[in-house]
């Protein structure tokens, strides 16, 4: 059983609740999946540990959540090369947050990447429920 690092960043509830699915999915393909709001994790040593991660945050402004940046800096020393990687997050207007994150797991972390970012206005419309569930489970598919 893979064991997967959920970290979501918010402001409003929709990326919590886009996680808590994503975390749904894992669990239904069989795997382990532990949340975190970006707010738990303190050090690099926080997020060692684990076959896969899903990281992601509101976009506000145009950006990430400020304790989003500041925890991709701890992962980058968290020695995540290879690990399954992928990215979500809800926005209002735009949505640059999640792209950021996910071209950094890709390009700086080097890690294995779902087919691309999760972007949801909410998980309540257009069939986002089931849309981070298969998130979930793709990220999953990705497990040994």
């Amino acid at each position: 059983m893979a064991r997967f690092l959920i970290v979501y960043a918010g402001r409003g509830g929709q990326t919590k609740i886009i996680a808590q699915l994503l975390g749904e999915g894992i669990r239904i393909a069989g795997h382990e999946a532990r949340l975190a709001d970006v707010a738990e994790i303190k050090s690099q040593d926080d997020l060692t540990g684990y076959d896969g991660y899903a990281f992601g945050s509101a976009t506000y402004h145009g950006d990430m959540i400020p304790g989003m940046k500041t925890m991709l800096f701890l992962a980058e020393k968290a020695g995540l090369e290879g690990k399954i990687g992928g990215s979500f997050g809800s926005y209002g207007w735009s949505g640059e947050a999640v792209t950021r994150i996910f071209d950094t797991m890709r390009h700086v972390f080097n890690m294995d990447m779902a087919s691309g970012p999760l972007m949801l206005k909410s998980a309540a419309l257009e069939g986002g429920t089931k849309m981070a569930q298969d998130y979930g489970r793709e990220l999953a598919a990705k497990a040994p």
